[in-house]
């Protein structure tokens, strides 16, 4: 992928301000297009745009194709004429700083509902045209989707591996008698995929008016209770029972004694394969329509992967089986184009076989500054800002660190006095702001940041911590205070400084 040298904000939508609990497609969505684009930047990273289940990580998604109705401005559902003011006047309380997805999943559900109740008893008749020909564009995706959810909630949120037999197994028979049996949910489902892809095609129209590209990511493996797993079954190692025979994981490492056992269904590659890669073309395409530039997580995958049999308690007993990376890359460029817009996130253990697929295909790989001062011969750590390539995106942290400053009080003696070798005025007063500059400095070809980072927040602003669930994670909010026009002129102007 051909970058510029430019630079960005990495600030999921989860953690935009609006009035009901969670960020939204809203004016404070725009309101952050016009603020990137005051601050001089040409980039907005974000998550995973899919629905989320349980734990809410947008990393393990109901669907690769599908959004999250999270997401879906309410203010706009009134405009439109499927919400009334009165459908919003009994909205709960909710938290400025913070998202409780317990409170969305009751009260958004309730209100969504309503809305397709309301387009259903006539509000909203000018969408009518605009939903059928969604209905028949997205139909490949969709209408499994749209099924899945309705079976989720007839099964009251139980996995899909776990349904009676017949329907878990996709009988002809069992299919139809269930999408006769929900049609009005499966109808609801579809509604809402409608609104979400809507209301965010008009959002990122508008972030390319003012020249802001999306980055956004995709997980390399799907959910195990997904509608992909569900759906298309044979391209997974699944039983006859629809059960899983080996899952995905890292094996034990300096931060795992026993890895980390993450329980997705591995692909069958050799089906893939054999299919000409047809599932990830369609994969790829559906995630050109929702960013302009793909980060591809755990990037390592598609050289070889770490197989554990199932079940395991964890993630000791796995071997390193290869991937057909080079060929399924070869497959998505002849349906796609040479140039990828590809993000290699490429952290971790990397062995030259996966730097020779990165290499092999132009793709950026990236750099975390956080990760460059530790170690006994830290000097040549590949991520200081000298050992850096252009053709890389360097953060000084991501979602799955700590906010700079967070990590910046926990960091050791000698990471301190390391990275005093780099900034001799960094203190607790603007730790975010100073690896920001750093990292704005390298030579690499793209810079991206956190808010976070920019207004130099600690430890409770942090977005994620990998291996943990709880109301710490996926819930920081951001405050319309924080996208202030001094913030924006000083990033404008660092910015400006380093030629991005």
């Amino acid at each position: 992928m051909a970058l510029s040298r430019s630079s960005g904000v990495l600030l999921h939508f989860t953690s935009l301000p609006g009035a009901y609990g969670i960020g939204e497609f809203n004016e404070h969505a725009y309101r952050t297009v016009d603020w990137l684009a005051s601050a001089g930047q040409k980039y907005w990273q974000v998550m995973p745009l899919g629905p989320t289940g349980y734990g809410d990580s947008p990393y393990q998604s109901f669907s690769a194709f599908a959004g999250n109705p999270y997401l879906i401005s309410l203010d706009d559902l009134v405009k439109e004429g499927v919400l009334f003011e009165t459908d919003l006047a009994e909205a709960p309380p909710f938290s400025e700083t913070k998202v409780d997805f317990g409170q969305q999943y009751v009260w958004r559900r309730a209100i969504l509902t309503r809305a397709f109740e309301n387009y259903r008893g006539g509000a909203g008749a000018h969408l009518a045209a605009e939903l059928a020909q969604f209905r028949d564009e997205e139909a490949g995706w969709l209408v499994d989707f749209a099924l899945f959810m309705a079976l989720k909630n007839a099964h009251d949120g139980a996995p899909w591996n776990s349904w009676e037999h017949d329907i878990r197994t996709r009988q002809p028979e069992a299919l139809a008698r269930w999408s006769d049996l929900l049609a009005s949910e499966i109808d609801r489902v579809i509604f809402e995929q409608f609104l979400f892809f809507r209301q965010w095609k008009r959002l990122r129209a508008y972030a390319h008016e003012k020249d802001i590209q999306i980055i956004g990511d995709i997980p390399i493996f799907v959910a195990m209770d997904s509608a992909d797993a569900w759906s298309e079954p044979q391209q997974f190692h699944f039983d006859e029972q629809g059960q899983p025979t080996v899952v995905a994981g890292v094996p034990p490492d300096y931060f795992s004694a026993t890895g980390q056992l993450w329980g997705n269904p591995l692909y069958r590659w050799d089906k893939m394969k054999a299919e000409g890669f047809e599932w990830w073309i369609r994969r790829f395409k559906g995630s050109l329509k929702l960013y302009d530039v793909i980060r591809i997580d755990h990037f390592r995958g598609f050289a070889a992967y770490w197989e554990i049999p199932f079940p395991a308690e964890n993630a000791m007993k796995g071997q390193w089986v290869p991937a057909p990376g080079h060929e399924l890359f070869e497959a998505v460029q002849k349906a796609l184009g040479d140039d990828l817009p590809i993000i290699a996130e490429d952290l971790g253990v990397v062995t030259p076989d996966v730097e020779k697929l990165r290499d092999d295909f132009h793709f950026p790989g990236m750099a975390v500054l956080q990760f460059a001062f530790g170690g006994n011969d830290w000097e040549k750590n590949a991520f200081l800002p000298e050992n850096l390539r252009e053709n890389q995106v360097v953060y000084p942290g991501t979602h799955d660190n700590d906010t700079s400053l967070g990590w910046w009080r926990q960091a050791s003696e000698a990471e301190q006095r390391h990275v005093t070798r780099y900034l001799p005025d960094a203190s607790q007063h603007n730790f975010g702001w100073r690896l920001t500059e750093l990292a704005w400095g390298t030579r690499c070809v793209l810079a991206v940041t956190t808010l976070q980072d920019l207004l130099n927040l600690g430890t409770d602003a942090r977005m994620n911590l990998p291996g943990t669930l709880g109301d710490h994670n996926w819930t920081w909010r951001a405050t319309p205070d924080m996208f202030s026009d001094d913030l924006a002129r000083d990033l404008r102007a660092l910015t400006e400084r380093h030629g991005r």
